[in-house]
């Protein structure tokens, strides 16, 4: 094992052993080499007369580029500020700034506990790169029934760790706390458990209530105290878009300093909270009480990102730094949140109608894009395929029963329509 990683493995042992433990053996092995972009960082800073390191070329001082492309951008952004390559972790201002937005959009949250965020490219690659650091094959992983499906690709087959799930909602329609507790204790043996929450859920929409979140927060202690190491692995892409009654804050403020057996990381970014899908910029951030832990996470995140991607996208990341520091932000973001909520409080409203009973009942839903209906005696993919075909209706079949609809992309005034033309298609199937 290269001696930076057993260096980094043994600060982390001497801090939190069982963090240590929950890596996977590539997470054990990972280190941030000290090569080319270490000796290239120190010369950015000492290297005042000529700086011959890393392999851009330059133009009268600046980054060469073609002006073409540059004047895309006119003075908005500066070329060194779209060509040059960005750090493996990412811009620097901007994992301060996403950290300050983490907290002030978590008040409870404790800042001594979190860590800077490691920007990636997007939440998919979060999760597949937190799979790589603490997935071996076998290990159990802890999902609702309602998930989103390339979760199994991302955990199963690249990293082979066994899929155990529970059912997301109990017989009052609630977050089902006693089948997560189940699922959990039945993956005793194994000895760690990689939890995955996803909240507002895809496919869902849901969101548990506060004292729902407080209760999950209890089974996964419960299970540290049992000895079973915790990984909670917190999928926050829809972060926010809380439109009733639900937790407000991330349930990472909760789990951040729970339990030395739980390791809280928390996965997020721009791109469904902000709009800006087509950007790929998001982000991974640990919670632990030990510096070196910290520390050892980033360093071992770096070394991943080096090795796969090398760096994010420094465009897409200049451009959400100056939207996030921009004056207009916070107003373009509360104008967005009530169009969303409008489209999903019209959606309930529409659902209302006692013609749709006979078709159809709906999971519970109170944030994000999405909802579910659960279909009665209709198979759902039998149900996409003839609205696709005979209506021009696009949906998405989550099972044999559950049919997922995305209101966030139907304005207002056209979802009772599509509703409407949905029970068409289930008439015509009965």
């Amino acid at each position: 094992m290269n001696e930076l990683a057993q260096a980094l493995n043994n600060s982390m042992k001497e801090d939190n052993e069982h963090v240590y433990n929950m890596l996977s053996q590539l997470g054990k092995e990972l280190f941030y080499p000290k090569g080319i972009l270490s000796q290239s960082a120190e010369a950015g800073k000492k290297a005042h007369r000529f700086n011959a390191t890393i392999g851009i070329a330059t133009e009268n001082n600046q980054p060469m580029h073609f002006q073409h492309i540059q004047n895309l951008f006119g003075d908005k952004i500066a070329p060194k500020d779209l060509f040059p390559y960005a750090p493996p972790q990412g811009k620097e201002d901007l994992r301060k700034v996403w950290k300050k937005k983490i907290l002030n959009d978590n008040p409870s949250l404790n800042e001594e506990l979190v860590g800077s965020p490691v920007v990636t490219n997007a939440l998919t690659h979060g999760l597949s790169i937190v799979a790589d650091l603490f997935v071996d094959e076998g290990n159990p992983i802890i999902l609702p029934d309602k998930y989103w499906g390339n979760y199994n690709i991302t955990f199963k087959v690249r990293r082979g760790g066994t899929v155990t799930t529970y059912p997301l909602f109990n017989e009052a329609d609630g977050f089902n706390v006693d089948g997560l507790r189940e699922a959990i204790q039945s993956q005793k043996a194994a000895g760690k458990v990689v939890v995955l929450l996803n909240f507002p859920n895809n496919p869902t929409g849901y969101t548990p209530l506060e004292s729902e979140a407080k209760e999950i927060v209890a089974v996964l202690k419960e299970a540290a105290e049992e000895g079973i190491n915790v990984v909670a692995l917190i999928d926050d892409a829809y972060f926010g878009l809380f439109y009733e009654d639900s937790i407000k804050e991330s349930i990472f403020s909760l789990l951040a300093d729970a339990h030395e057996r739980i390791l809280a990381i928390k996965v997020d970014g721009a791109t469904k909270e902000n709009y800006v899908w087509g950007f790929r910029v998001g982000f991974i951030t640990y919670a632990s009480k030990s510096a070196a832990v910290l520390n050892a996470l980033e360093q071992k995140t770096k070394g991943i990102i080096r090795g796969t991607i090398s760096s994010g996208s420094h465009p897409s990341q200049s451009i959400i730094l100056q939207s996030l520091q921009s004056n207009e932000f916070n107003v373009e973001k509360e104008q967005k949140f009530a169009l969303m909520k409008r489209r999903a409080d019209k959606t309930k409203e529409v659902l209302a109608k006692e013609e749709y009973q006979k078709y159809w009942t709906y999971y519970p839903f109170n944030s994000g894009y999405f909802m579910c209906l659960k279909l009665n005696n209709i198979n759902a993919e039998e149900l996409r395929l003839h609205l696709l075909d005979k209506y021009g209706v696009g949906t998405i079949s989550i099972n044999s029963t559950d049919l997922r609809i995305a209101f966030s992309c139907v304005e207002d005034s056209d979802i009772e329509e599509l509703f409407d033309l949905i029970a068409k298609g289930a008439a015509d199937l009965q």
